[in-house]
């Protein structure tokens, strides 16, 4: 096991061919988000058959301890996420962890795996045989802070105050952190817990809780820590072949400490051969709390253009989103969060607009009674928002267990972290590849890698009416929501009845250039309706339309023909 970063050899790997494959653009992917200690142990296990939706496995206390999932187990079952259409897998923190962590983000070592979870080489496994069912694998990796490695005096909890530098008290295992750089008080800010994770320069400088922020005051020792930092995920990159970054946490960092960790590992990768290194962010906030770390920074200390991510998650969209679907808000600020995300691409660079989103996580920060999406919800209302996602622009991300309708809810994050199988059974699981939410996700999933509309298409919401003279947007909680993905001369049009109870028929805005010469709108997805496209001939505005009919929850998508 290496000890110290000047034992890392980052020449290629002998013998090691890297997957250079970079037949898709990073907005072409559908992200899959797993818990390794949650998704599947190492056992042989069948499928569990059940009625449509299953709330997840773990009780109050098994959720809060490590529950067995390992690496193996994601081997074993990847074909379960080949088959619902993902094509990019997101793993949490795979790094060795305090003992009592189960969720990655408490890291003692960043030389090696785990053991809990596997080994090196079993890691390196898994990303082979996800590279030879052409899907790309992202790590969750932590370069805010550590985990709880020491303590302040006396081990009591000291908060941030002003600033002040506190003491080391002592460390709390003889022979880690690793590497060994990491055991030098003078690479921590030691400036005790946050209070305000919406002041600065607190949040930045404060703990998480028990875990250690790292220095990131832009002293020498703080120079030194980020050189270290890179040195060890690019070594990840040469052991494992991995193909892109999840940053945790990154708002509580600085966004020049970000864009040059981000330029150096590209730089790296494509030492590798490795293009379209995927580079992508945690950021808890409004849009302009991104804006320092994506695209491209002129860093003052060489005047030297420094790429920062690539993107981050779309935090703003997620409960904005849920509640629409679910017919409890109007599309309003649904609407405007994509106007919202127009006008903040303009400083992002050319993949700006295209962030990746989710409408479940692991976190739901913000939250006090923490609940999955599939909470309270119906199975079409959970497949509608996944089809929302995956036909609307950016990068869809599926957290574990939305396609099986968990509904994880509780007072804290580990209520939203269920097992995909039972620890206390050797011989079921929940992959689930018969469950009626699973397979229509896989449809919505597989259509999208076939339309290049909806993975490259601009995006419209469109205005409906009743009547076929009076257009506008909804603007009630129950409604028909509507959007088009236009691309070249191609329109694909989704529609959604937002209604849990009522039928809704309405008139439905369409592309009046591109449709000039098409007779009708072919339902491609929800049925295998044709619907002529009209115009209202005592309106001069040339606009056009169709006329759609859809039951309570339906979620049905057109293209014109």
């Amino acid at each position: 096991m290496i000890k110290s970063i000047n034992e890392i050899d980052l020449s290629p790997k002998p013998g090691k061919a890297y997957w250079v494959n970079c037949h898709r653009e990073w907005r072409e992917e559908i992200i899959y988000f797993l818990m390794v200690d949650r998704f599947h142990d190492s056992e042989a296990r069948h499928s569990k058959n059940f009625d449509i939706r299953h709330p997840g496995f773990g009780n109050e206390d098994q959720l809060q301890k490590p529950f067995g999932g390992t690496i193996k187990g994601i081997i074993n079952n990847i074909d379960y996420i080949k088959n619902l259409g993902c094509t990019a897998l997101w793993l949490s923190p795979v790094f060795e962890n305090n003992p009592g962590s189960y969720h990655g983000y408490a890291i003692q070592n960043y030389m090696d795996v785990d053991k809990r979870w596997g080994t090196k080489e079993e890691l390196e496994q898994l990303v082979d045989k996800a590279h030879a069912l052409d899907i790309r694998v992202f790590l969750d990796i932590v370069l805010h802070h550590s985990g709880d490695n020491w303590s302040y005096p006396f081990d009591y909890d000291y908060f941030y105050a002003e600033g002040q530098r506190f003491p080391l008290g002592s460390w709390r295992e003889k022979d880690r952190p690793l590497p060994v750089e990491l055991k030098d008080q003078e690479v921590y800010n030691r400036k005790g817990q946050i209070r305000n994770f919406d002041a600065y320069p607190e949040t930045q400088e404060g703990d998480f809780c028990t875990l250690k922020t790292f220095r990131n005051d832009g002293s020498p020792a703080s120079e030194d820590l980020q050189a270290i930092l890179a040195k060890i995920h690019c070594y990840w990159i040469r052991e494992t072949d991995v193909d892109g970054f999840r940053l945790d946490a990154v708002k509580h960092m600085k966004g020049g400490d970000i864009s040059r960790f981000c330029s150096n590992i590209r730089e790296y990768a494509y030492s590798l051969g490795k293009r379209n290194f995927f580079l992508f962010g945690e950021i808890i906030g409004n849009d302009e709390m991104g804006n320092p770390y994506i695209g491209p920074k002129m860093l003052p200390e060489d005047r030297n253009v420094y790429y920062g991510l690539d993107s981050i998650l779309d935090h703003p969209l997620h409960s904005v989103l849920a509640e629409v679907i679910k017919g409890n808000s109007s599309p309003n600020k649904l609407i405007q969060r994509y106007s919202d995300l127009q006008r903040n691409a303009l400083s992002r660079g050319e993949y700006g607009d295209f962030l990746v989103t989710y409408i479940d996580d692991h976190d739901q920060v913000g939250m006090d009674f923490k609940h999955r999406f599939g909470h309270n919800a119906t199975p079409e209302q959970i497949v509608a928002g996944m089809g929302f996602l995956i036909c609307a622009l950016g990068a869809p991300c599926i957290y574990y267990g939305t396609e099986q309708g968990f509904e994880g809810n509780g007072m804290d994050d580990r209520y939203i972290r269920e097992g995909m199988f039972d620890p206390d059974d050797k011989e079921t699981n929940v992959l689930n590849q018969e469950s009626w939410i699973y397979k229509n996700i896989a449809v919505l999933a597989h259509l999208r890698q076939k339309e290049a509309i909806l993975k490259f298409g601009r995006m419209y919401f469109r205005e409906t009416s009743e009547n076929g003279l009076d257009f506008q947007f909804p603007n009630c909680e129950e409604c028909l929501l509507a959007f088009s993905r236009i691309l070249y001369q191609g329109e694909i049009l989704i529609v959604y009845n937002s209604s849990p109870k009522d039928t809704k028929e309405e008139y439905i805005v369409v592309d009046s250039i591109i449709n000039k010469e098409v007779i009708r709108m072919e339902c491609i997805y929800g049925n295998t309706k044709k619907i002529p496209i009209e115009k209202n001939i005592d309106q001069q505005d040339g606009r056009l339309f169709i006329k759609v009919k859809l039951k309570p929850m339906e979620f049905l998508i057109f293209k014109n023909s």
